[in-house]
């Protein structure tokens, strides 16, 4: 089990199923140890999601999304938002990936809480913006603002990503 260099992650964009589309610059987004996702949309979240142990009650917030001014920024304000990223991920079922906030985000007052991007998931993703600076921040659309970190797996499991976000607004 490894982190995937540069050199591995521009091998798994070639081929029948790249493990990103839609990147707005893939070159400029290509890290030594990852690939930076840039911000396709902010939303608010509007009321209290549910959620259970075997997700027959689950209910997802309600959100609204925030348009980005003419100069295609967005003003937040300190609190919590959901950020879509422009990229689809396809993660192959013998990789894992991590997201992490980039420094710069981290060094204007605000974070980003993700989850586990799962072997066998596909789809367009979201995660948690937390805005602690109390004078906000200023985002401009397809800002790089999340470093995603693929994970090569020593097996392929017996389960592969099978919940309800597989292939979501792909």
């Amino acid at each position: 089990m490894g982190v995937l260099a540069d050199k591995d992650i521009r091998k798994l964009m070639t081929g029948e199923r790249p493990i990103l589309v839609d990147c707005v610059d893939f070159d400029t987004q290509l890290q030594p140890n990852g690939v930076d996702m840039t911000l396709q949309s902010v939303s608010m979240i509007l009321d209290a999601g549910q959620v259970d142990f075997n997700n027959s009650e689950r209910r997802v917030s309600k959100q609204e999304q925030i348009p980005f001014a003419e100069d295609g920024y967005i003003h937040l304000l300190p609190g919590a938002y959901s950020v879509r990223f422009n990229e689809i991920v396809n993660i192959p079922k013998d990789v894992m990936a991590l997201g992490k906030t980039r420094s710069t985000l981290l060094r204007c007052g605000a974070s980003l809480q993700t989850a586990v991007w799962d072997a066998g998931y596909s789809g367009r993703s979201e995660s948690l913006l937390l805005v602690s600076n109390p004078n906000g921040i200023r985002l401009k659309k397809n800002a790089r603002i999340m470093q995603l970190v693929f994970i090569k797996l020593d097996s392929i499991g017996n389960k592969l990503y099978s919940g309800i976000y597989q292939n979501e607004n792909t």
